[in-house]
C-alpha cells in the first residue's frame, strides 16, 4: 500500500470533513485557508486517491433501541487462508455485526456486536455467529456503558 504524503492543506481538509462531513465546499475553503478552486481540486484528488472513501449520515443506534452492545472473542478451528476467507466472507454478511477484527492474541477474531437486547444477543449469537464457518468457542463481554464512540480519527 502506498502512503500519501498530504501536506497541510489536506490534513486541514480531513480534519474538517471528519467534524462537519456536509460542510460547502466554499465554507470548507474559508475553513481551511484557500480558495474555493484549490480547494475543490484537493478534494476531488483525496476522493480519487482513496483518501475519503465516502460520507454517510451518523445515526443514534440507541435512539433506535440498540443499545445492547457486546463484544465477542471468536476461536476457529482452522486458521489457514482458506479457512480465514470463509469466515471473513460469512461474517460481514450477519446485519448486527458493527465491527470485525482479526487479531494477534489468544483468539483470532474480535466482533462487536449490537442488538436490542440480550435476548436478541442471544439469537444472534447461537444462530448466526456460532454457525458461521470454522467458528470453534466463543466468548461473549457485554459493554455497560460506551465512553467514546463517534468514529472520528484523530486531528492529523
Amino acid at each position: 500500500m502506498n502512503f500519501l504524503d498530504l501536506d497541510r492543506y489536506d490534513r486541514a481538509i480531513l480534519n474538517v470533513l471528519a467534524e462537519d462531513g456536509r460542510i460547502s465546499v466554499a465554507d470548507l475553503a474559508r475553513r481551511i485557508g484557500l480558495s474555493k478552486s484549490p480547494t475543490q481540486t484537493r478534494l476531488k484528488r483525496l476522493e480519487a486517491e482513496g483518501v475519503i472513501t465516502g460520507y454517510r449520515a451518523l445515526v443514534d443506534p440507541i435512539r433506535l433501541g440498540l443499545d445492547h452492545v457486546a463484544f465477542v472473542e471468536v476461536k476457529l478451528d482452522d486458521t489457514r487462508e482458506a479457512a480465514l476467507s470463509r469466515f471473513n466472507a460469512a461474517v460481514v454478511k450477519v446485519p448486527e455485526i458493527e465491527q470485525v477484527h482479526m487479531m494477534a492474541s489468544h483468539f483470532d477474531y474480535l466482533l462487536k456486536v449490537r442488538t436490542r437486547s440480550m435476548t436478541t444477543y442471544r439469537e444472534v449469537l447461537g444462530e448466526r455467529i456460532s454457525s458461521l464457518p470454522h467458528v470453534a468457542s466463543t466468548s461473549t463481554y457485554v459493554a455497560m456503558q460506551a465512553v467514546k464512540e463517534d468514529g472520528a480519527f484523530a486531528p492529523l
